[in-house]
């Protein structure tokens, strides 16, 4: 499978000012996954859309998240999906209980506030899960796709990193 890059150039989903870490593991960020990206932040930290387009689904109705098997799926999971020019799709999850400020059929520009930042769905500590896909022909249905963004950033994509990373954010005061 040839992963190719976006045809749009996508901006921060998070103001400059809350950019901590970006991770992405290569465990749980694999196959239709492999280009998501998340972005380590406290709870209630406003999430921006990357880029002009359309809000195409909402689900913010979940209160629970944890590592543990039951959260896997989209169950638990709270997310914002919004469509873009070149059929590009992005997608903002483990967003906070009713953490919405967009609703489906909204028309976004980049920079506006969609939500605020979560711990719901699979999770091991607050984030936001980032990823741009285009629709595929076999399961699932979708790939994600190597992001260009107008900012330059270091993504972490050493396990034993991510962990220490995780590890020391979780303690933060």
């Amino acid at each position: 499978m040839t992963l190719s890059k976006t045809l749009n150039i996508y901006t921060l989903p998070i103001a400059t000012q809350h950019l901590c870490k970006v991770v992405s593991d290569p465990q749980l960020h694999s196959g239709f996954l492999s280009q998501a990206l998340d972005f380590l932040l406290p709870e209630n930290t406003p999430i921006l859309a990357a880029q002009a387009g359309e809000v195409i689904e909402v689900k913010v109705d979940s209160n629970q998240g944890g590592a543990r098997k039951k959260y896997l799926g989209n169950q638990y999971l709270n997310w914002i999906t919004i469509a873009h020019t070149n059929d590009e799709f992005s997608q903002y999850a483990h967003l906070k209980h009713q953490g919405a400020v967009a609703q489906k059929g909204d028309w976004v520009k980049a920079g506006d506030i969609i939500g605020y930042s979560g711990n719901t769905g699979f999770s091991t500590c607050p984030h936001l899960h980032f990823h741009v896909y285009e629709t595929a022909p076999y399961a699932p249905g979708w790939r994600t796709k190597n992001i260009q963004f107008q900012e330059d950033f270091q993504v972490i994509r050493n396990k034993y990193r991510i962990i220490y990373e995780i590890i020391k954010f979780k303690i933060k005061p």
